[in-house]
């Protein structure tokens, strides 16, 4: 696929690292340790990827030895079987998750900043983080939990969530996280696959300044889940004293009642450590194991060399506990870094309200959705005009492209020397394909570089590496945090479809991608949801990317709908600002800017009005669903309702999908 036209202003240099900065990071300690302690000499970021991926053995050996990884047991080979998929990494050695967290404890610095929409800010200390821990350990240990066991969250972004996530860890129990305001059959179709015997649950959480009660929704769960043995209790931010019939419940205070030392079980490399997954609007989605040793060695490797993240930094990631990101941050304490968990709407009480907080906590770098910088620009939000955000280093978005416009509000309105990365991974592998380095520049619309130790390409129609051209993403050697495997997957057939079924031995994950000759790259969408005209095919980020930059457009969706028998369709969905209406002179400037900026064979059939676009969970957009549904499958085989941030968003498509069938058959 080739890349379409650029925009004016892409690529253009926005930021740069000084020397000094340059200098002080911890990508160039690594390197300096790898001159010294290995004798590899690598000259800047490029080389020591290439050399990351020629010899995967000796990069994370090296990654071991440079965080002093603790572990029992021999650490050869380091990869065992390097097929893909079933590669084994490190399969003799033993360690622990959460004894690498408190191998960090410090009375220097918090652990922990939480702040939710019910509670001021607090901070908890180490201290009381490894007690907490090493008490809810032990009170599981007395109910019988037993590595291998399943435990269960429904919890929001809470100092209790943290602590009972590295309880689990330190056991060996597996960890499976499922947010508040998800639904109950969502939830019911990710925990009945794993059947936890430990079910942690809140009565209740906030946000966007009302209560939501969940009472209910855990009755639900726990009539339909007969593996939990018991449920813990968590109170939220309503009233206590209402009335509760959970069977076999326990409270939170009284499963900390009693202190205990703290014990660490040292498991197998691969261990489980969590169960995550796909965030799919139809079916069963996929339950993805990832190991201890996996997610230890790449978070260090991503948090600390990719990132930057220091002792004594702060990270706040915007995001649920049924999201990625969530793990991730947690992460971050294997960093000596101090999370601060933000349970609550970002622009609750007004739009300046997480900026403001960034501030106040000095957060040292801020990570979210690009939908959340794109809609602070469409606010008019201006940061640093009521915030001085002096300890704010770095910004990182996923989740989707970022615009144009987005990449120059952030040096223009927000902070004109601060690191803006823009990263893309995955709940798949717990971290980045393609991320950043605190050592290169910044340029608009660009991903800075590849993760250290991914061998990440682009391969076209024929499997063949390509530069400068638009190519399916794929990695073609086995990285630590790829899925151990696939619950109740047997003979691992699920997870070869998922990623191995269109090149054999290459991970496949799904995206369109460009490299440049300098080592950026760009994400064009996915490739499952791909537009093709006359023969042309366009990522749909393409289309997002000129349309967005229009002020008065606040989000929009596009598809390609092609008919059998019949031409194909390709209509434009698009949310317009407050106040905004879809008139004929918006109409034909959106037209126009499809046509000059990206390409004048894909502008669009039709331009409609919509209230809201439908995003999943996660916030991506729902492209496929939407076209699914105007193809004319059922709404009910489409998406489940529990699935979507916004399910009153698909009314729209269902009446218009309605209107295409009768035109279609007059």
């Amino acid at each position: 696929m080739k890349a379409s036209r650029q925009e004016e202003g892409f690529g253009e240099l926005l930021w740069a690292p000084t020397a000094e900065a340059v200098a002080a990071t911890r990508l160039t300690d690594f390197q300096r340790w790898l001159a010294r302690e290995r004798h590899v000499t690598t000259t800047d970021y490029d080389s020591l990827w290439r050399w990351s991926v020629s010899d995967l053995d000796r990069f994370w050996n090296a990654v071991w030895d440079y965080f002093d990884v603790q572990a029992e047991g021999d650490r050869t080979p380091a990869i065992e079987h390097p097929a893909m998929p079933g590669t084994r990494w490190f399969p003799r050695t033993r360690l622990n998750y959460a004894e690498h967290v408190f191998r960090m404890a410090t009375d220097a610095r918090p652990a922990l900043i939480a702040r939710s929409e019910s509670a001021p800010a607090q901070e908890v200390s180490w201290r009381e983080l490894k007690d907490s821990t090493a008490a809810l350990a032990a009170w599981l240990r007395a109910q019988g939990v037993l590595p291998g066991d399943r435990v269960a969250s429904y919890m929001p972004n809470r100092v209790e969530t943290v602590v009972a996530f590295l309880a689990c860890a330190s056991i060996g129990a597996i960890w499976s996280s499922c947010a508040p305001d998800m639904g109950t059959s969502v939830v019911l179709d990710r925990l009945r696959q794993i059947e936890p015997v430990v079910l942690f649950a809140v009565d209740s959480h906030a946000y966007g300044g009302k209560y939501h009660e969940r009472i209910p929704q855990v009755d639900e769960l726990l009539a339909a889940l007969p593996s939990v043995r018991k449920v813990v209790h968590v109170p939220g931010p309503l009233p206590q004293g209402r009335s509760m019939a959970w069977r076999d419940r326990a409270a939170w205070a009284d499963c900390l009642a009693t202190a205990a030392p703290p014990q660490y079980t040292r498991l197998p490399f691969d261990h489980p450590l969590w169960i995550v997954y796909s965030s799919g609007t139809t079916g069963l989605p996929k339950a993805m194991v990832h190991g201890h040793g996996g997610i230890v060695l790449t978070h260090l490797k991503t948090m600390a060399l990719q990132h930057d993240l220091r002792p004594g930094d702060r990270l706040l990631f915007l995001g649920s506990t049924g999201w990625i990101v969530w793990n991730l941050q947690v992460g971050a304490l294997l960093t000596g870094a101090s999370i601060v968990l933000y349970d609550g709407h970002p622009a609750w009480p007004d739009p300046q309200a997480l900026w403001r907080f960034v501030d106040e906590q000095r957060v040292s770098l801020l990570g979210c959705g690009a939908a959340y910088l794109m809609n602070s620009m469409k606010e008019g939000l201006r940061p640093r005009d009521f915030a001085s955000l002096a300890s704010l280093r770095a910004i990182n978005s996923t989740g989707s492209p970022l615009s144009l416009d987005a990449y120059r509000w952030v040096y223009e309105a927000v902070k004109p020397d601060v690191w803006l990365a823009s990263i893309s991974g995955g709940t798949d592998i717990a971290s980045g394909f393609v991320a950043c380095a605190p050592t290169l520049p910044v340029h608009a619309g660009e991903i800075q570089c590849r993760e250290l130790g991914v061998d990440a390409q682009a391969f076209d129609d024929a499997g063949q590496p390509v530069t400068g051209e638009v190519g399916e993403l794929v990695v073609t050697q086995p990285m630590p945090s790829m899925p151990v495997r696939f619950w109740n997957d047997d003979g691992m057939r699920r997870y070869h479809e998922s990623y191995f079924e269109m090149y054999p031995g290459v991970w496949r994950h799904g995206d369109w991608i460009r490299f440049t000759e300098r080592g950026t790259c760009v994400i064009y969408g996915r490739s499952d949801s791909t537009i093709n005209r006359l023969g042309i095919r366009m990522g749909t980020a393409e289309i997002y990317r000129v349309v967005e930059e229009i002020e008065q457009v606040r989000d929009s969706l596009v598809v390609d709908l092609e008919y059998l028998g019949r031409p194909s369709f390709m209509p434009l969905f698009v949310q317009l600002a407050p106040g905004a209406s879809l008139d004929d002179a918006l109409r034909q400037r959106i037209l126009q800017q499809i046509r000059t900026k990206a390409s004048a064979r894909h502008v669009p059939d039709a331009v409609v009005q919509v209230d809201d676009i439908p995003r999943t969970l996660s916030g991506k957009k729902m492209e496929v669903p939407v076209r699914r549904l105007l193809l004319g499958a059922p709404p009910d085989k489409v998406a489940s309702p529990d699935a979507m941030q916004n399910p009153a968003s698909l009314h729209f498509f269902v009446r218009y999908a309605e209107g295409l069938q009768s035109h279609a058959t007059a």
